[in-house]
């Protein structure tokens, strides 16, 4: 088996770049930042592979091109203030803690939460913190923020997170229709959220964030 710096490199060459993902901060985060570290101990030996990782309570970690693919939409500066929602085990946070100025994940599993904050604190990574919380409530604290990337599917958005983003701010989300979906990217502007498709991806959709079902007879 290859070492885990040779893998992240095959990762980068093989999933990220060929997905049009050239933007250089995240290229230096994918190659820098240990995905292993971040993934249950189970799925260490294929941490790297170009799928889905399955996390704990039928949740799961994005693919590497799709993490990808969303940082690059997204767009990140070094100056702005990420939320994170559905955080996982704190691989997007630990990038995006290389690309911008500082991170607030929010988790409401409590044991991926303190295994991310565990992880983060591992890395050395002092600019990112994790929340235990409900996904559906964010991080009103630390509001407004320049992104919020919603790390999972989703069929509708609460306006309770919709009010956290700054104006100007943009929004990342994959939102699901039946098994089809595709991530899009919102901007807040004037009070109001204007959304464009980047891209063609599916999740599981979060906790909080399915359409209420009408019942029929």
């Amino acid at each position: 088996m290859a070492d885990p710096q040779t893998l992240r490199r095959i990762m980068v060459d093989t999933q990220v770049r060929p997905s049009d993902v050239t933007k250089f901060p995240i290229i230096g985060a994918m190659l820098a930042i240990p995905r292993e570290a971040f993934v249950p101990s189970s799925e260490e030996a294929v941490a790297y592979r170009d799928a889905p990782v399955p996390l704990a309570g039928g949740r799961e970690m994005p693919a590497p091109r799709t993490i990808a693919k969303l940082l690059d939409a997204i767009d990140p500066e070094g100056h702005e203030n990420v939320l994170i929602v559905g955080a996982g085990l704190g691989y997007s946070a630990a990038l995006l803690s290389r690309m911008t100025a500082s991170v607030v994940a929010v988790e409401e599993e409590g044991d991926m939460a303190r295994d991310a904050e565990a992880a983060l604190t591992a890395q050395g990574i002092d600019n990112a913190v994790v929340v235990t919380a409900p996904l559906t409530e964010g991080q009103p604290k630390a509001a407004p923020y320049d992104i919020i990337l919603i790390e999972g599917g989703v069929e509708q958005i609460p306006d309770a997170l919709v009010e956290q983003l700054k104006e100007g701010g943009r929004m990342a989300a994959i939102f699901m229709e039946g098994v089809l979906g595709e991530a899009r990217i919102g901007v807040m502007a004037e009070g109001h959220m204007g959304w464009r498709t980047a891209f063609n991806a599916d999740a599981l959709v979060l906790p909080g964030f399915a359409k209420t079902r009408a019942f029929t007879l």
